[in-house]
């Protein structure tokens, strides 16, 4: 059995639900201290940070990702329970195994062997965990950026371990992602009879229009690497629950997913424009999860190219899809971010898993793009 396997079972053992990291970040200070690592976590409130960095010079290579998992779901629909990792036809089980405990133990084991191999390589080499990535993440990278920032700590190159690929291992490799705005709305009316509407004030009419036109709105273009900004209602609630009562306010909470095209500044100023226009009385507040970002650094998109050609015998397609990740933490910074990781299928998943093959090739991956970028003369 793998060494990368053995390290992706131990790590899925621990229950660790976000923000809980239930000792998975003392595993891998255990595997990389002796090789001089030097490991500082980073905590705040109930979030585990782990900065485990070797050597001070650029350019500086991380890591990225995450030790916190989502929440199992229902137990009896798991073919084996969720933190006791099963080997299953050729796969290996349990909550983590994709996202992202996988990619966490198959980067660990890549940098202990290639400082193994190559203890005098240039620039540095760290790694970036935290457990506060599945939920709100506001303890976590974003906060040890201000740290790293604030005493000039620059990274250069980013890999994040997040499950890119589709259909097979490194079919897909993240070179940015769309940015995520959220808003709650609140949009008042006057509660009444349903018999008496000349007496009250439907919120949930006053909207429609104002939804209609949220809903139809062409917000841009996209570009050559993001698709069209979209808006997407995610719930919508009003009433008391009597058939007979005009509610006196409706809720709606709502997200953009958008491109580079548009700033979070400039979608505010349109929604308030559509709302303003139907003369809506209304409270609305928005929460910024991230910017868009995209990385267009030929070094490190070369060097993993160069490194899945070598393992996989083919190169990647080039994505900036699906949700978010803390690569936009790191982004801003300057760092070229990218995102490599297992095949995303199961992800949040009931009997979630990953393919145990997959994970040394992704070890070996790994170990061949920290040779490309970090072994130079």
């Amino acid at each position: 059995m793998s060494e990368t396997l053995e390290l992706a079972k131990a790590l899925i053992s621990r229950p660790s639900v976000t923000p809980d990291d239930n000792g998975c970040m003392d595993l891998i200070v255990g595997q990389l201290s002796p090789l001089g690592f030097a490991p500082e976590f980073l905590d705040f409130g109930d979030t585990r940070n782990l900065w485990l960095r070797r050597g001070s010079i650029r350019p500086l290579f991380v890591f990225l990702g995450h030790t916190d998992v989502v929440p199992p779901g229902p137990l009896a629909e798991w073919t084996s329970p969720p933190f006791e990792p099963h080997l299953r036809d050729g796969m290996l089980y349990g909550r983590g195994a994709a996202d992202m405990k996988g990619s966490v133990a198959a980067f660990t084991i890549a940098c202990r062997r290639f400082v193994e191999k190559h203890p005098g390589h240039a620039g540095s080499i760290a790694i970036l965990l935290t457990s506060d990535e599945e939920g709100i993440a506001t303890n976590g990278v974003v906060k040890v950026v201000e740290i790293l920032e604030a005493r000039d700590e620059k990274i250069d190159y980013c890999l994040v371990g997040e499950p890119s690929s589709e259909d097979s291992l490194g079919d897909v490799v993240k070179i940015g992602r769309r940015g995520s705005l959220n808003g709650v709305l609140r949009v008042f009316g006057i509660q009444g009879h349903v018999a008496y509407p000349h007496k009250a004030k439907n919120p949930i009419h006053e909207f429609a229009a104002a939804m209609h036109h949220l809903v139809d709105e062409v917000w841009d273009q996209g570009n050559a690497h993001f698709p069209p900004t979209s808006f997407q209602i995610a719930n919508i609630q009003a009433g008391t629950g009597a058939e007979n009562v005009i509610p006196g306010h409706l809720d709606v909470q709502f997200n953009f997913r958008f491109s580079t095209e548009l700033t979070a500044g400039e979608i505010q100023q349109r929604v308030k424009g559509i709302l303003d226009h139907y003369g809506l009385d209304y409270e609305l507040d928005w929460r910024l999860s991230g910017n868009p970002f995209l990385t267009a650094g030929d070094e490190i998109i070369g060097s993993v190219q160069a490194a899945l050609q070598s393992v996989l015998g083919r190169k990647a397609t080039l994505s900036t899809g699906g949700g978010t990740s803390d690569g936009r933490f790191i982004a801003p910074t300057g760092a070229q971010v990218l995102e490599l990781g297992p095949v995303n299928a199961t992800i949040h998943k009931v009997n979630e898993c990953v393919a145990i093959e997959d994970l040394e090739k992704l070890a070996i991956i790994y170990e061949k793009v920290l040779e490309n970028l970090l072994l130079r003369a």
